[in-house]
């Protein structure tokens, strides 16, 4: 399938078709949807929602059953730049972005600065660590969802490029999520933003990120994120949790992607057990920053993200647990295909806003 370029912006003909083929889909009165989603899937006790049952049909029929490609980073990516152009839509509200340069002990790091209008000076800072399985993302393909939440949530939100694997596996992600966290602590002046309320999150594979680097540094002498905001985090990489076996197949993110992903970042030679992979195995304390945990019903992560949560809250912190009963995963970024993705974003956004505005 010919596939648009995320250096030239040239999209085919072919793609351009599909997006529309895509969003139109969702405007289709429910009675259609259903007939082309198929019976209601219910496990558990959960019903997945019409429209995610919807796009997962979608899918499928245009070839999209699981998000690796023949096994390859470079067919992956590829591929995950059309689902991100299929999907995305208008950009909502007014948002200024700014090109921000992060020195790490390896070399030079970039990083988007969104502010939306009517920020104020100084006003929270969420730094943001895309999801992509530590393979794929990017700050200018997340760019629709950070923009979103910096609209709706009314924060500035500090957008990361961190190094990819398998070029650059295990540590050398976390390692420059924390330096960025270090470098807007050091810079919060210069970026507009109050130093106290400095947040950390991320969606699958950056809620890792955020999730390790918040644990990671709470016994330190140095700065410390004001919260946590994890969406259908990966917490740990050294088991099956139950919900990857109930959940391996059949909506989009499957169980062979996750063994696939957890591969390339943390190939033979890592030690999965450390904390800075696999939070749930580490040592929290009450110190830690408050979390906000997302996690979603039809997600094949759901039961190690409810774990991180129970084990944060056993451990004394201050604790949000968030369940999307009926969607999957990834549902952030399907914000723009119909109200029911939208809503759950726009939830998420209110819930930044909410929980930074308290300022502890």
């Amino acid at each position: 399938m010919p596939q648009p370029s995320s250096r030239t912006g040239v999209v085919s003909p072919a793609t351009r078709l599909r997006k529309r083929v895509i969003h139109l889909g969702f405007r289709l009165p429910e009675g259609v949807k259903r007939r082309i989603a198929g019976p209601a899937v219910r496990i558990a006790g959960r019903e997945l929602a019409l429209d995610a049952q919807l796009l997962i049909a979608l899918a499928k029929r245009l070839g999209v059953d699981r998000l690796v490609v023949g096994d390859s980073p470079g067919k992956t990516r590829e591929a995950v730049r059309t689902h991100q152009y299929i999907l995305a839509g208008l950009h909502d509200g007014t948002v200024t972005d700014r090109e921000i340069r992060i020195d790490t002990p390896d070399g030079e790091i970039l990083a988007t600065l969104h502010t939306p209008a009517g920020c104020p000076d100084p006003s929270p800072l969420l730094v943001f660590f895309h999801g992509g399985g530590w393979v794929f993302g990017s700050r200018a393909e997340d760019a629709p969802l950070t923009r979103f939440l910096a609209h709706h949530a009314g924060v500035r939100v500090l957008s990361v490029d961190y190094r990819l694997a398998p070029e650059h596996p295990f540590p050398a992600p976390f390692n420059d999520a924390l330096a960025a966290f270090d470098h807007a602590h050091a810079h919060a002046a210069e970026l507009g933003v109050d130093s106290q309320r400095i947040a950390v999150g991320g969606d699958s594979a950056g809620g890792n990120l955020a999730a390790a680097l918040s644990q990671a540094v709470t016994e330190r002498q140095g700065p410390r994120p004001s919260h946590q905001f994890l969406f259908y985090p990966s917490t740990d990489l050294t088991r099956r949790h139950p919900s990857r076996e109930r959940l391996a197949n059949g909506f989009i993110l499957t169980d062979d992607d996750i063994a696939w992903f957890q591969n390339q970042y943390a190939p033979a030679s890592a030690d999965r057990s450390d904390p800075r992979l696999s939070p749930l195995l580490g040592e929290a304390s009450p110190g830690i920053a408050p979390a906000y945990v997302a996690v979603a019903g039809f997600d094949p992560l759901r039961d190690e993200g409810e774990a991180y949560a129970t084990a944060l809250e056993k451990a004394g912190a201050t604790v949000t647990l968030d369940r999307m009963d009926d969607l999957i995963h990834g549902y952030l970024n399907f914000y723009a295909l119909c109200p029911r993705f939208r809503a759950a974003a726009l939830r998420t956004a209110e819930a930044i806003r909410t929980h930074l505005s308290k300022g502890h």
